[in-house]
Formats: C-alpha cells, structure tokens, sequence
C-alpha cells in the first residue's frame, strides 16, 4: 500500500533589513484594517522600535493618502528600490509606483510578482518590525506571504457585525493553515462615543471578542469610531503620531504594547 507523499514544505524567506514581520489582516474590505495597519505601526515607533509599513493591497492601495506621500522610490542600480522615509517611517506601496488613478487590472501572477519586488527588492534598513497591510480576501497575497515569506505574527481586524465576521473566519482559518502564528483580533470601529459620553453600538456588540473565543484566539482590544482618527487618516498624518496622547492613540498604544511583547 503507497504512502501518502509528505507534505509540501515551503522556503520562507525573512524580509532583509527587518526583524520582524507583522501582517495586519482582515479577508474583509471597508472594515479599516488600513487606518489601523498606519496607526498601529506608529504605536509601536511610540516604543522606540524602528517601523517600515508596506502597503500589500496591489489593486487599492491607501499607504499614500494615509500618509501624505507623494514622492516615488528611487532605485541606485535600476533594479532595487529605496522606501519612501516619512515620520521615521520606511513605507513602499504600488499606489507610489503609479498614478493615483491608475487601475491595476492584473491577473493574479502579476500580483505575486508585484509582492515579490516590494518584499525581496526593497532595500528596508535596520527595520525592528515592518507592519504589512494586506489586502481583503484569501487569495494570491495571502499565500504568497504564507508561503514564502518569514511571518511573525499576523492581526485580526473586524467590525463586530456579523457580515464581516463570516470573513473573518475564513481568514482565521487560512493563516491557521498555512502555519502564521495570529496574535490576536481587533474589534475596529465599536462603538461611537456620543456628546452625552454613552457608547453606541452601531455595528452590533461583542462579535469580534466572539469570535476570537471561538477560535482560542487573544482578544487585542476595541478602537472605537472617531472623527479625530478619521480626519487625521484624510490629511495623510496619522493619529498615533500627530497626537499620542489622543484618547484612541492611548487605545492604539496598548495593543501595541500586547503585540511587542509577543516578539520578545
């Protein structure tokens, strides 16, 4: 009787001139996964560690408006690309390689391709961690980062209604499939704190906290919906860095404590 043939082991390869890689995911789209992705990293620069973001979503890229950059990466040889320096922050998108309305209508080996260059022929220096916003779905992205590339830990990003949780789900799954380590889940836009100081629940209550029960995952903590961070996104200036002391930069700085510690 044959024997099944072991499974497929994959070559990863760890991104050169960073110690640690960290994807913030959600399989979900418009559940602001990238406002966190900017916001998050610039928590964790709050504790001295040095940030790169790469913005991993190749057909809507948003790393340019979040952060106001308008200048393209250089490259000395013609092959290798320097990042973007901005707030301390190495960042590199495709949205600073074309035009801002530019339509990316690629099949999926260009997409690989694509995150290939920006993780392999992007010259990041002395980076302690580089926070990846990866793109909706569990699709070519999501694999190729699973597959080939060294990932320490990936973030769960949600609304608490149940239509986004569906995706979320799979997207658990995924990583736990494929062998990425998540750290935890993110209930994002919770709850809207009135004039009258209440919380209002507009999305529902308690399903990403659910959820990351369901699954035996840690909860990170709730980022509630706020004009400050909304309007700091539009002007390119991200909330945890234009105003740390904010009351939801101070949120965003105690996930960001949770997720350093799960690195040392």
């Amino acid at each position: 009787m044959s024997q099944k043939p072991p499974p497929k082991q994959f070559i990863k390869t760890p991104i050169k001139g960073t110690k640690f890689t960290l994807l913030v995911s959600s399989a979900k789209g418009g559940v602001g996964k990238s406002t966190v992705a900017v916001n998050l990293a610039f928590a964790l620069q709050s504790f001295g560690l040095k940030i790169g973001i790469l913005d991993a979503d190749v057909y809507g890229p948003s790393l340019p408006k979040l952060m106001n950059i308008i200048e393209k990466p250089k490259s000395e040889d013609g092959k290798a690309m320097i990042p973007v320096t901005k707030y301390d922050a190495q960042c590199m998108s495709m949205g600073l390689l074309v035009d801002e309305q530019t339509p990316m209508i690629w099949r999926g080996p260009m997409v690989i391709s694509a995150i290939k260059t920006m993780t392999q022929k992007v010259l990041w220096k002395e980076r302690d961690i580089i926070v990846i916003d990866m793109p909706p779905g569990t699709g070519d992205t999501q694999l190729t980062f699973a597959q080939e590339v060294k990932v320490d830990g990936a973030i769960i990003v949600s609304t608490p209604q149940d239509l986004a949780l569906l995706d979320v789900k799979r997207g658990i799954q995924m990583f736990d499939k494929t062998g990425v380590r998540i750290l935890g889940l993110i209930d994002n836009m919770s709850y809207f704190k009135g004039d009258d100081g209440k919380k209002y629940k507009i999305f529902g209550e308690s399903g990403v906290e659910k959820t990351a029960k369901e699954f035996s995952k840690e909860f990170l903590g709730h980022v509630p919906i706020n004009q400050d961070l909304r309007s700091s996104a539009d002007k390119g200036h991200p909330l945890t860095h234009s105003n740390p002391n904010h009351e939801v930069s101070k949120i965003f700085k105690e996930i960001a404590k949770k997720i350093k510690l799960s690195f040392q």
